[in-house]
Formats: structure tokens, C-alpha cells, sequence
């Protein structure tokens, strides 16, 4: 399939997968006209930073995944993640319009990024007004390390697509869900548990109240199998993911997820806990869960069971209609590790 070059591509660039998304518009909604992925090896991006030593490797990643996908070139939106280059804060301010608060951001930030304010790319959301007579505003807060930004930017240059849009992986989960489900009321948590990141951002009557990069996904399953069952790290790929391996029990392979599986639930429940505890009004309605783990069998049932709560699996293709060029059946199975990419692929130039 030849790239289109009306609308970026999402592209999702994370530590075990590339994956790349096109969407184009169409009088009736969104049609998904290209999904493809491609594995990388291990090491090459940590906590969400590209290894200096690793980028042509990234480089070369890519441009297999291109001719892959037949795409030529044209412009990509990227997505940045990890807690130790991407900040993210719900702050409180004074009363101020967009145009001042531009101005001033750069002053109101100082308080709350912890690294040299010069060395990184401020952005903000103006949520809403606070209650009348309080005189202020709730405004979400975003610094990334301008070296992690430039570091994405020079390899996907490199491989031959023009970056338009820098975005953040829990907001691209955000995009995701509320053209797929729109703006729902309550609170509910958008979990995204990739290979070695797990996305949390929880919405209340939809919009972001709380976000946290934990350092821990999938690739927990991976190295227990890998080492409880002696297996390759190619091999627990293909158990983890419900293939049949020779030598291997399935009541084997059960054992060692469940007890890596644990490790994720008890991240969330502290994230969870460290929620309520700090914001008003913090009883979680539901979990959407998306991201390779969602298709881990009986991850999700397990999830809701030793958490308390609803737990449905994402479907970033809800409504978005699947191109008849595509294989429809494959790109449901897949589906929820695609919800980032679907999430940075809805992303257009001069964007808010």
C-alpha cells in the first residue's frame, strides 16, 4: 500500500515494537487505511530515551518497517514516554488568558520540572476555570527533555518521514478513547501496559486528572517465562502471546504469567491508591486496558479480579472503519497494541 500523504502517519516507537498507523477521513468518520509493526531488539530505547549507541539500528528499524508497509515518505506524528524525560502535572494557577499564559509558562513551570527549565519543550492544556471567586484555573503541564524530542526527531528524519507533531503517549490514549467511546462521565483509568512502560491516565467526566509513566510492563511476562521455563526470548514471545512451543506445557506457561502478572497489578493498585488519596472524587468506575498485555489470556479477567474493578479491553477500532485492503480479522486480534499508534494518527498539524 502506497503512503498517502494527505494525513501523518502515527507513529508509535516503543522498546520491543514499532508500530505505524494511517488514518484518512471520510464522510463517514475515520477509515483505518494502514497498520503495520515491526520488533526491535532489546536495549535499543530505555525508559523512553534513544540510546545514543543504538540509533542507527532504530534508523534501520524503521526504514525495514517503511518498505514493509510500502511507505515512501511523508510526515509522522511521534509519541514520547517514560518518567525520566517526560513530565507531566495537573497545576493550579491564577486567572489568565491563553495568549498571557503562553507568555508566562515558561515562570510558572520553574516549580514543578525538575530539570534546567532551558533544557526542555514546554506545553499546556487549560482544562477549565476553578470555581467562581477563586480567581484561578486548572492547566495540565507538560515538559520533555528537548534531547529526548531531537533524538526521536533525528531518527525519524533519518529514515526518511518528516516529523510534524511530538505528542505524549498518555494523551495519545486520550485521543484514542474519546473518538472511539466520546467523553464519558465518572472517573475512569486509560491503561496502556506496553513492554516496558505502563501508560496511566485517569479521566474525570473526561478530562485528565491524573497521569503516571510506571517503569514496569510485558516484558515482565517475557523474562519470567524465558527463565522459569528455559526457553528463548523468542520462544516466551510466542507462548506469552497463546502460541504452542514444543517441550512446553501450557499449565507451565499459565504459572509463570500469572505470577509476573501480579507484579503489574500491584503497581496499579498503588498508583490507584496514591490516587485517591490525592484527588477528589477518586473511585474508579472502570479500566480500559489496552497495549500487548490486553491480549494475554485471561490478563485482563485476572486485572479486574484483584483490583475491584470493571476492566474492559480497548478496541481502538470501534469507530473506525477497517479498510477492506486490510486483513479485518488480524487487525482485531492486534488491536489493542495499536491503541497508541491509532491515538498519534488522529494527531493533525496545528493541533491543540
Amino acid at each position: 500500500m502506497l503512503f498517502k500523504k494527505k494525513n501523518p502517519i502515527g507513529l508509535d516507537i516503543g522498546s520491543s515494537y514499532i508500530k505505524v498507523v494511517q488514518l484518512n477521513d471520510t464522510k463517514a468518520g475515520y477509515e483505518l487505511a494502514l497498520y503495520d509493526s515491526i520488533a526491535i531488539s532489546q536495549g535499543i530505547i530505555s525508559d523512553g530515551v534513544v540510546l545514543e549507541l543504538e540509533k542507527d539500528n532504530l534508523v534501520n528499524a524503521l526504514k525495514e518497517l517503511m518498505k514493509k508497509a510500502g511507505i515512501k515518505g511523508g510526515d509522522a506524528v511521534i509519541g514520547i514516554a517514560g518518567h525520566s524525560s517526560a513530565i507531566i502535572k495537573n497545576i493550579t494557577i491564577p486567572l489568565m488568558a491563553e495568549e498571557e499564559l503562553a507568555n508566562s509558562i515558561k515562570y510558572e513551570a520553574e516549580q514543578y520540572v525538575p530539570f534546567d527549565i532551558n533544557d526542555v519543550n514546554l506545553d499546556f492544556q487549560i482544562l477549565g476555570t476553578r470555581p467562581e471567586g477563586e480567581g484561578q484555573m486548572d492547566v495540565v503541564l507538560v515538559a520533555v527533555k528537548k534531547t529526548v524530542v531531537n533524538d526521536y526527531c533525528e531518527v525519524v528524519e533519518e529514515a526518511g518521514l518528516y516529523p510534524v507533531v511530538v505528542d505524549v503517549d498518555l494523551f495519545a490514549l486520550s485521543n484514542m478513547y474519546e473518538v472511539n467511546y466520546g467523553l464519558t462521565e465518572g472517573t475512569i483509568a486509560l491503561i496502556n501496559v506496553g513492554a516496558n512502560t505502563t501508560n496511566i491516565n485517569i479521566l474525570q467526566n473526561g478530562q485528565p486528572v491524573f497521569t503516571r509513566d510506571s517503569a514496569i510492563g510485558s516484558n515482565t511476562h517475557t523474562d519470567a517465562l524465558e527463565r522459569s521455563l528455559n526457553i528463548s526470548r523468542e520462544d516466551a514471545e510466542r507462548v506469552k502471546m497463546g502460541r504452542s512451543v514444543e517441550g512446553v506445557e501450557p499449565s507451565d506457561v499459565q504459572l509463570a504469567l500469572s505470577s509476573a502478572s501480579e507484579e503489574i497489578y500491584s503497581e496499579l493498585h498503588r498508583s490507584f491508591e496514591y490516587f485517591r488519596s490525592s484527588v477528589e472524587g477518586g473511585d474508579l468506575s472502570k479500566i480500559i486496558l489496552s497495549g500487548g498485555a490486553a491480549i494475554i489470556k485471561g490478563f485482563p479477567e485476572t486485572m479486574a479480579d484483584r483490583l475491584g474493578i470493571e476492566v474492559e479491553v480497548a478496541d481502538p477500532f470501534k469507530n473506525i472503519k477497517i479498510s477492506g485492503k486490510l486483513d479485518a480479522a488480524y487487525i482485531k486480534e492486534i488491536a489493542p497494541a495499536a491503541a497508541v499508534a491509532v491515538g498519534l494518527a488522529l494527531r493533525r498539524i496545528g493541533d491543540k
